[in-house]
C-alpha cells in the first residue's frame, strides 16, 4: 500500500461506515465536495469502482467491500496501540540504570527504590556497582551516584543523603593493644585497612583537616587491602587495623560499641550523596518516579 493512500483509505473508511458523504465529512472536519474528490482520486488510482452512489446514501461496492474488510482490522489494532500508547503516559514503565558505589546501592538508592518497584511492576532498575569516575554514555547508565563535590560539571545534579564524613575506626581490643593515634601523622606506626581504587589502580590516600581547614592526605600501610567498603569495616571489626570508612556506614557497629572513632576532630563533613544525570537528558516516565523517590527531602 502507498503512503500516500493511506489518508484517502481513512476517509473511504469514513465514508463507508457512515453511508453518507455529508455525515463523513463532518467527521473527518473536511468539506464534502473535497472529500468526494478524494474517493474518486483513490478509485482511480485502483481502477476500481469502490462505493456506489444514489441520490440517498452511499454504500460499498463488492470490491470496495473486500477491500474494507482487510483495513478495518488494521485500523483497529493501530487504534488500539495508540489508545495504549496514550494510556501508558499514566502508567510509569521502562528500565532506569543507575551507578554508584557499594555503601551508595546500600544505603540509599535500595531502600528509597525497594518501594517504587512493587509500586510500579512495569518499571526495572538496575544497579551498576562502580567505585570509578563512571562515563554515564559509555557504562550506558541513566544517572550516577556521587559525593556532591565530585559531579561533574554539565551535569544536573540532585541531593538524595544527608552531608557525611569519613571517620577512622578501630576495634577496642586493637586500641587496646596497639594504642590510639592522636594525629593522623601517628598513623604511621599503626596498622591500617587499604581501599584500592577501581578507577586508577591506587590505594585511597586518607583525607583529613585540621582545624585551619588544611587538607591532611596520609597514604598509609597495613597487611589487608580490598576494592570495595564493606569488607574494609568488617576487617576493622576483627581487630585488624584502623579503617577510614563513612561514619553512617559504620553507625551501627558504633552504637553496639564494636568499633570506635578515633581522630574525629580532623573529620570534617563534606556534602553527602548526589543523583547526577545529563541535562540534555529527557527523563521518561520510570525515571521521573526515580527521581521522585530520591529526592532527599527535610
Amino acid at each position: 500500500m502507498l503512503r500516500e493512500n493511506i489518508q484517502d483509505l481513512i476517509a473511504l473508511a469514513a465514508v463507508a461506515e457512515e453511508r453518507s458523504f455529508t455525515r463523513a465529512a463532518a467527521r473527518l472536519n473536511v468539506s464534502q465536495s473535497a472529500l468526494s474528490h478524494t474517493i474518486k482520486g483513490l478509485e482511480q488510482r485502483l481502477g476500481l469502482r469502490l462505493l456506489t452512489r444514489t441520490t440517498r446514501s452511499v454504500a460499498p461496492t463488492l470490491e470496495g467491500e473486500d477491500l474494507l474488510a482487510a483495513l478495518n482490522p488494521c485500523f483497529e489494532t493501530i487504534e488500539a496501540r495508540l489508545q495504549a500508547l496514550n494510556d501508558s503516559r499514566d502508567v510509569p514503565s521502562g528500565t532506569v540504570r543507575i551507578a554508584g558505589v557499594e555503601y551508595a546501592i546500600e544505603s540509599l538508592l535500595w531502600p528509597k527504590l525497594s518501594p517504587v518497584l512493587k509500586q510500579y511492576p512495569d518499571v526495572k532498575i538496575e544497579f551498576v556497582m562502580d567505585y570509578g569516575y563512571t562515563d554515564l554514555a559509555e557504562a550506558q547508565c541513566d544517572a550516577g551516584v556521587r559525593y556532591g563535590d565530585q559531579v561533574s560539571e554539565g551535569m544536573i545534579a540532585m541531593r538524595i543523603g544527608p552531608d557525611e564524613r569519613m571517620v577512622c575506626v578501630g576495634a577496642p581490643s586493637y586500641f587496646e593493644t596497639v594504642g590510639t593515634p592522636e594525629t593522623p601523622y601517628d598513623l604511621a606506626n599503626h596498622q591500617c585497612i587499604n581501599l584500592r581504587l577501581s578507577n586508577h589502580g591506587a590505594l585511597y590516600a586518607w583525607e583529613f583537616e585540621d582545624t585551619d581547614g588544611n587538607e591532611i592526605r596520609i597514604k598509609v600501610r597495613g597487611q589487608a587491602i580490598f576494592n570495595t567498603i564493606n569488607p574494609v569495616l568488617r576487617a576493622a571489626k576483627d581487630g585488624h587495623g584502623l579503617a577510614l570508612v563513612p561514619e553512617r556506614l559504620a553507625q551501627e557497629l558504633l552504637d553496639k560499641g564494636d568499633l570506635r572513632i578515633c581522630l574525629g576532630d580532623y573529620s570534617p563533613y563534606f556534602p553527602g550523596f548526589h543523583l547526577y544525570y545529563p541535562s540534555r537528558q529527557r527523563p521518561s516516565s520510570a525515571f521521573e518516579v526515580v527521581l521522585e523517590a530520591l529526592r532527599e527531602r527535610g
